[in-house]
Formats: structure tokens, C-alpha cells, sequence
């Protein structure tokens, strides 16, 4: 029996679960986290998912996601109200999905895995949208609202692509 054989042999009957990652865990990855979890819950699959998100850094843990992205996220209806928190050696084992949201966390996940198969866990938020508008979701976090806004776009662009392919497991 192969080894991807035996993972998703292990995973039935639990949730699949979603690690967003970005860097400091205050912008892009709690609003991947909320955008997506409202996504998974208006297709009634809330019970099946786990989904988080963390950063590379611990510089804001504990705190709240940007106020400027709550802010641009609570006019669309989402709610950001985890707290920042540091990516774990545990979270690769846990997480199906890590997921990053540039070359830099992509490139940061990939060092920090402890296993090839980790490290098959890792992948970009645009890599799930065939045609994506851009190739990855850039940090707003130095520039105006615009780039609050952009981010969100995007990732609402990508998220039911995502969800798509990890329900089809």
C-alpha cells in the first residue's frame, strides 16, 4: 500500500484539515482562515473541515488580525477574530493543508518541514485557481485600502476551488 494510500486511508472519518500561513498571522491568513470557513459552512460541510491559520513569525502572537483588515473584512460579512500564533513543528503533522500566501511563506514552509511527505503539504492559496489573476496574495499590510481590498478578492476567488478539491478526498 502506497503511502498517500495510507494518509487518506487515516484521515476518513475526521475533518480535513486547513492551516492558512502567512507571516505575521495578522492579514492575509486570518482572513483565508474566516473567508474560507464561512465558504465551507454556507455548503453545509462546516463538521468536515478544521481550519486555522498561523504565522512565521510570533512578533504579533496573540493579537488580533489587523485592525484595517477586520475593518475591510466585516463590510463583506466576515468575522477575523482569531488570534495570531506561530507556526508549530506539530501543525505539519496535523494539517493535510498548509497553505501560504506568497513565494517567501512557500519558501519559509518548505525549510521548516520536518518530512518530504510535510513538505507535500505545502502549497500556495493562488496554486488551487487554475487561471489565477495573480500567482500569489500580496501583504497589504504597508499600503492603503486597496490592498486590504485586492486580498480579499482574491482569496474569495480562490476558496471555492480549494474547497472543491479537498472535499473530493
Amino acid at each position: 500500500m502506497t503511502q498517500t494510500r495510507e494518509r487518506e486511508e487515516g484521515r476518513e472519518g475526521r475533518p480535513v484539515r486547513v492551516l492558512f500561513v502567512c507571516l505575521g498571522n495578522i492579514c492575509r491568513s486570518p482572513s483565508a482562515e474566516a473567508v474560507f470557513r464561512a465558504y465551507v459552512e454556507k455548503q453545509g460541510a462546516g463538521a468536515s473541515y478544521e481550519i486555522d491559520s498561523a504565522g512565521l513569525i510570533a512578533h504579533h502572537e496573540g493579537e488580533l488580525p489587523d485592525g484595517r483588515m477586520r475593518a475591510h473584512a466585516a463590510r463583506r460579512g466576515y468575522s477575523l477574530v482569531s488570534r495570531s500564533r506561530p507556526i508549530t513543528y506539530e501543525d505539519f503533522f496535523h494539517y493535510d493543508y498548509v497553505i501560504g500566501m506568497d513565494a517567501s511563506n512557500r519558501e519559509r514552509l518548505l525549510a521548516l518541514a520536518p518530512t518530504e511527505e510535510a513538505q507535500g503539504k505545502v502549497s500556495l492559496l493562488t496554486d488551487w485557481l487554475e487561471d489565477a489573476p495573480r500567482d500569489h496574495v500580496p501583504d497589504p499590510y504597508y499600503g492603503g485600502a486597496e490592498g486590504f481590498e485586492h486580498v480579499l478578492d482574491l482569496i474569495e476567488l480562490c476558496v471555492p476551488a480549494l474547497f472543491h478539491k479537498t472535499s473530493e478526498r
